[in-house]
């Protein structure tokens, strides 16, 4: 309703400021002759009316708001659309801008909880929720919101530790932008949201971190390997119980082994006949078998050298009792 009374009064304004200053033009120019005060008239009129009218003209965007202020009192927000105001006597400072507006801050040497030196780089994004307290409780509206997010950024480093803000950068975040919430609040400013772009830690400490997580995965691996090779091992135990109680799995083993090793055509196989506990084929069994076989030729062997000593010692022992006997006769 201001924006309308201030829009009517100006128009009516401009009127009356051309139609006196053309009618004081014409008075001083009587003198010299009616017709030619009448045209200087008319076209002071005319200038003065065009220059009032584009000092008073103003066009406020959709999204843009605008202050009146009428002798330095605040009148009210116009916009959005077409405003004539009073020349010297409204005016119209600054332009407020409601679109949600991104802003980069930094804090830069900074101490951790942890007491470790870190730069971080965050955006803010935040919006004006309410034009009449933003012009009136807040000089620089841009510059105080950019100071205010700094500062909380630095409140938040120093309440935090360095692998908090590592791991949670959205915990961070959140807590950054409450804190900026309630600085700004006043200022009908609404903080929407902070995001962290980038955390910077010295280089030693860089090195210092990358060495730590390469122990740690080195010793996750060592774990993982250890507990493959027990698994492993349990597996063999539980096959070798299966190969002991049933030979015929191992001579399938054996068969499969065989034929792994001839895929790739390059291997040189050589087939021993052997026989053991009734296998014929060229497996870990048929060469156990050839020393089962050796020992067996050496047994028989042995046992033949037995029996010939035993028949030997038979056969001398059969001729002394004859020559007993033939005394006994004799006598």
């Amino acid at each position: 309703m201001n924006a309308i009374k201030s829009y009517n009064s100006a128009l009516l304004i401009d009127v009356g400021f051309a139609l006196l200053l053309a009618l004081i033009a014409a008075v001083g120019s009587f003198g010299a002759g009616a017709s030619s005060a009448v045209a200087i008239g008319i076209f002071v009129f005319i200038v003065i009316f065009l220059i009032l009218l584009a000092l008073s003209i103003r066009i406020v965007r959709e999204w843009n708001r605008m202050p009146l202020l009428r002798l330095g009192r605040y009148q009210g927000i116009i916009g959005p659309g077409f405003y004539l105001i009073i020349p010297l006597v409204e005016s119209t400072p600054f332009t407020v801008d409601l679109r949600v507006i991104s802003t980069t801050f930094s804090a830069e040497q900074t101490l951790t909880k942890d007491n470790v030196p870190v730069d971080v780089d965050a955006i803010l994004f935040w919006q004006v929720s309410d034009p009449e307290k933003t012009i009136l409780n807040v000089q620089s509206y841009f510059d105080s919101v950019q100071l205010a997010a700094q500062t909380a950024l630095r409140d938040i480093i120093g309440k935090s530790d360095l692998s908090g803000m590592l791991a949670g950068r959205d915990i961070i975040g959140k807590d950054i932008q409450a804190l900026i919430e309630q600085r700004v609040s006043i200022w009908g400013i609404n903080a929407i949201s902070v995001e962290i772009r980038d955390v910077r830690i010295p280089k030693e400490l860089q090195d210092a971190m990358a060495r730590v997580a390469t122990s740690e995965r080195e010793k996750m691996a060592r774990v993982k390997l250890a507990e493959s090779e027990t698994l492993a091992a349990d597996k063999m135990l539980d096959a070798a119980k299966k190969y002991q109680s049933n030979l015929y799995a191992m001579q399938l083993r054996a068969l499969n082994m065989m034929y792994e090793m001839s895929l790739n055509g390059h291997n040189l196989m050589i087939f021993i006949p052997t026989e053991s506990k009734g296998f014929s084929m060229p497996t870990p069994v048929g060469i156990l078998g050839l020393e089962q076989l050796a020992n067996q030729r050496l047994n028989i062997y042995n046992q033949q050298k037995d029996q010939q000593q035993d028949l030997q010692g038979q056969s001398g022992k059969g001729v002394q009792p004859q020559g007993k006997r033939g005394e006994k006769d004799k006598k």
